[in-house]
């Protein structure tokens, strides 16, 4: 596999797609694409203020033009928000990336969310009942984030894509 295809960071929220996502993207050479930054720039806003002025299925469909964009542009890493894998047509388009699905235990995730303005209400055990046979169906490489930490999850990316390890020196 090469550098040149793109590689989408799925995981529920609190998984940490940016964080290892800027590492690979870093390694690779590649630009990140991040979910909340494109909802900033194209929409003035993150998801909690969307899904309060807009509703939820208008920011879920902003999220997965995110996705949809960026896949039929330049070779990325794209850190999709997780709404986009119920989406058909955001599954069927990740099949010509290489895709990293970061994941914990439901505590885990629910810890780091805590302190979170992103969105209050976030429960991962119904994310998770909603969307982990999507997770399962694109997924190329899983990676337990309560046991790796984001370098090691770029360092196993690189190493299923095939690519050498980053030089620590």
């Amino acid at each position: 596999m090469s550098k040149n295809k793109p590689v989408v960071m799925i995981g529920l929220m609190g998984a940490g797609k940016s964080t290892s996502g800027r590492l690979i993207a870093e390694a690779l050479g590649l630009p990140l694409s991040d979910s909340d930054q494109y909802l900033q720039e194209r929409y003035g806003a993150t998801s909690a203020p969307i899904a309060a002025r807009e509703g939820k299925e208008r920011l879920h469909r902003y999220e997965a033009e995110h996705v949809l964009e960026e896949l039929a542009g330049e070779p990325k890493v794209i850190a999709a928000a997780s709404s986009t894998l119920e989406n058909a047509e955001v599954r069927e388009a990740m099949r010509k990336a290489f895709v990293v699905w970061v994941d914990a235990d439901d505590a885990v995730l629910a810890e780091r969310m805590r302190t979170s303005k992103h969105r209050p209400d976030y429960d991962p055990r119904e994310m998770r009942a909603r969307r982990e046979a999507f997770f399962r169906e694109v997924a190329d490489l899983v990676c337990d984030v309560g046991v790796l930490t984001p370098e090691q999850v770029r360092d196993e990316a690189l190493r299923k894509m095939g690519l050498p390890a980053v030089d620590r020196d």
